[in-house]
């Protein structure tokens, strides 16, 4: 691992002589976890072209050299933004690259005042997530066991689905099973939906009942050696009428297309549009409000997106959600959500509980 460490701080120096920088403030967890291996809740990075340092306190001082090779280590004292621009000015280099969508007004104005006037912030997003969106052949690995604890969750906790249970208990077993199974945590709060709810697409679980002939939805995502799930799947309790069926061959349909359509080269718009076709056919469309995907790998939202509009094409080794989905306010909602592999020539599905429609 230390090796495909040092691989991608070497990449990320590639891009910063693309961009002509001279250093990056990198204040991302998920980042330097990527960059380094350390897994501290507290610090930042520093990656010039021949170095990176780890800023940090005492608190994980041990920590941090326990799991880093290869990196310089710095014990701030006097608040770690101020020592992050101090250290930033006695850097050769003055031009230095922040993601502005992780540093707020006034870290950067801290950063700002210690490194000087002749240090200059340039306000640049996206370049570690760049590298983060194309996986590895390790971190694939440990995607596809992560994959697998969530379908087994989601199996078991349509099992619990017996009218009378309440979204929070069914939350509470998903989150055990979670972690009796090895995962870390869950990577989201766990959506559980029942009737008329399930029309919210990010529902919170409640006290609500289950009643019969209501729909389902269950949403939920582990974390596993690091590295994220997401899965959704949607249950009938009671026999389902015939339109709740149509709804859920559409989506069905909507998502197999898309999964049909990822391939490198191709844009989160296209794939998005191909989903939103479907439903249209099925005068549905207007029920889509999400985008259809999302990135997933570290943290259960990265790139590339797959919505309107976006033109980030896809590549080999990007791991994204495909979740189609139609919600009809008072009736419920229905959800299918899968982990897709791209791969040249083909794409892998990582989840793996059945999508055929569940009456209990």
């Amino acid at each position: 691992m230390a090796n495909s460490q040092a691989r991608r701080s070497q990449e990320l120096q590639k891009l910063l002589r693309h961009q002509s920088l001279d250093a990056l403030l990198v204040t991302s967890p998920a980042d330097w976890y990527y960059l380094t291996g350390f897994t501290g809740e507290a610090g930042a990075l520093i990656v010039d072209l021949r170095h990176v340092t780890l800023v940090t306190d005492g608190r994980f001082r041990v920590q941090a050299a326990e799991e880093l090779r290869g990196v310089r280590v710095v014990e701030h004292k006097d608040g770690l933004y101020r020592s992050c621009g101090e250290l930033l000015k006695s850097l050769r280099g003055k031009r230095v690259g922040f993601d502005p969508n992780q540093v707020t007004v006034a870290q950067y104005q801290l950063v700002k005042k210690a490194a000087g006037k002749a240090t200059q912030l340039k306000p640049i997003g996206g370049l570690v997530a760049s590298l983060r969106a194309r996986k590895d052949a390790a971190e694939l690995a440990q995607m596809r066991k992560a994959a697998l604890l969530a379908s087994d969750v989601v199996e078991s906790a349509i099992g619990l689905l017996q009218p009378g249970v309440r979204e929070f208990e069914v939350a509470a077993e998903i989150e055990y099973q979670m972690r009796k199974r090895g995962a870390s945590g869950a990577a989201f709060e766990s959506i559980v939906a029942f009737g008329a709810r399930a029309a919210l697409p990010h529902a919170r679980p409640t006290a609500k009942r289950l009643r019969k002939n209501e729909l389902v939805v269950l949403d939920l995502g582990a974390i596993l050696g690091k590295y994220c799930s997401d899965i959704t799947r949607t249950v009938y309790v009671g026999k389902a009428p015939a339109r709740i069926r149509l709804w859920y061959q559409a989506v069905l349909e909507a998502q197999a297309a898309a999964i049909d359509a990822i391939g490198p080269g191709k844009s989160g718009g296209e794939v998005d549009a191909v989903a939103r076709g479907v439903l249209a056919a099925y005068r549905l469309d207007q029920y889509f409000v999400h985008s259809t995907g999302h990135g997933l790998g570290l943290e259960v939202h990265e790139d590339p997106r797959l919505a309107k509009g976006q033109k980030t094409q896809l590549a080999s080794g990007n791991v994204i959600t495909i979740e189609p989905g139609v919600y009809i306010a008072g009736l419920g909602g229905i959800r299918i959500e899968d982990d897709v592999v791209v791969h040249q020539g083909r794409s892998e599905v990582l989840t793996r509980a059945s999508r055929d429609f569940i009456e209990l």
